[in-house]
């Protein structure tokens, strides 16, 4: 498990937190609290003791009961197991754990260790919903525009979707781009996908960014637009979103020559050497290797030899950072 993906993943844990509270009637309860130790364990990657620690507590601490959840389906120091992680996300949505709520939706919408129940999955995508999760709105929606465990209705799933969107929900967002972009199951609207995807891309979601550069560089849903497309795209791809490397080499060799030298500036040069290089490095895709070679024998064709080395131990240096996205 790399360190951006438990990151993510800690957020996770954080938003499971939002009606953990015991009711007024009663004192308070500060469930994060009872597990800090084996939530220490856990950053601390001593995947055992951490789930020792969790398990402890799991008669009675639903957060507990939604830790090992995460531990089962994410195969923490243990073979990936989707049914006991379920099982385990059933407790705690039972127990207003809200992202166990929407991870229950999740297992009744696919079938995971219980009978297939569209119902019963976008009723517990609500609850999520409700209680601050606003992209299960989407998921839920995506039961409807689907058809395939509810009645199909594509007004109301794209409604949902739209909710969750309108909630900020960047996630949301990005999944009702994708809908209007490809048209499969709604109407395409290639407007709307690119008003959303800049939305979503305002909001940090580097697939978001990618798409909305692509739908700029092309003209889709707009206005070509190179130097907005080439600010989305290099933003994701210094983030470290694999498919942004080539498009923006390919935008860096398409740049207008400096007028002086009728040649790429140095600077842009430098740009097409190193976000090729990242691709070549990341990419097994027949065509697309094809174009980064054509680019490569045109850049070191013009470029100073002894510009490499820097250059290699900056590609480098992001490569090794680039491994969770």
């Amino acid at each position: 498990m790399n360190s951006k993906h438990m990151v993510r993943l800690a957020a996770i844990v954080a938003a499971a937190t939002l009606s953990s509270a015991a009711p007024a009637a009663s004192a308070p309860r500060d469930l994060g609290a009872e597990l800090t130790t084996a939530n220490k364990a856990l950053a601390a990657k001593d995947y055992s003791r951490a789930y020792a620690l969790f398990a402890r507590h799991a008669a009675n601490n639903p957060l507990a009961q939604f830790s090992l959840g995460l531990f089962e389906r994410e195969g923490w120091g243990r073979t990936s197991n989707p049914v006991a992680a379920c099982n385990w996300f059933e407790k705690a949505a039972h127990s207003n754990i809200p992202a166990a709520q929407q991870f229950l939706g999740d297992c009744l919408a696919k079938g995971i260790g219980r009978e297939v129940d569209g119902k019963a999955a976008a009723s517990w995508y609500r609850k999520a919903a409700a209680s601050g999760i606003a992209y299960a709105l989407c998921s839920a929606g995506e039961l409807y525009i689907e058809g395939k465990t509810l009645e199909k209705d594509v007004d109301r799933g794209l409604a949902l979707c739209l909710a969750a969107a309108q909630a900020d929900s960047a996630p949301a967002m990005l999944r009702l781009a994708d809908y209007y972009r490809d048209g499969k199951d709604v109407p395409q609207n290639l407007v709307a996908a690119r008003y959303w995807y800049e939305q979503a891309a305002q909001r940090h979601q580097h697939e978001a960014q990618y798409r909305l550069g692509i739908m700029m560089s092309e003209g889709h849903g707009g206005d070509v637009d190179i130097p907005s497309a080439l600010f989305w795209l290099e933003h994701a791809a210094m983030e470290g979103y694999r498919p942004a490397y080539l498009p923006v080499a390919i935008l860096y060799a398409n740049a207008s020559p400096d007028p002086k030298t009728g040649m790429l500036s140095p600077e842009n040069l430098a740009k097409v050497y190193m976000w090729n290089s990242a691709a070549k490095a990341r990419t097994t895709n027949a065509v697309q290797l094809a174009e980064i070679e054509r680019i490569e024998k045109m850049v070191l064709a013009v470029m100073p030899p002894q510009w490499r080395p820097d250059l290699d131990r900056k590609v480098a240096e992001h490569l090794a950072k680039d491994g969770a996205l």
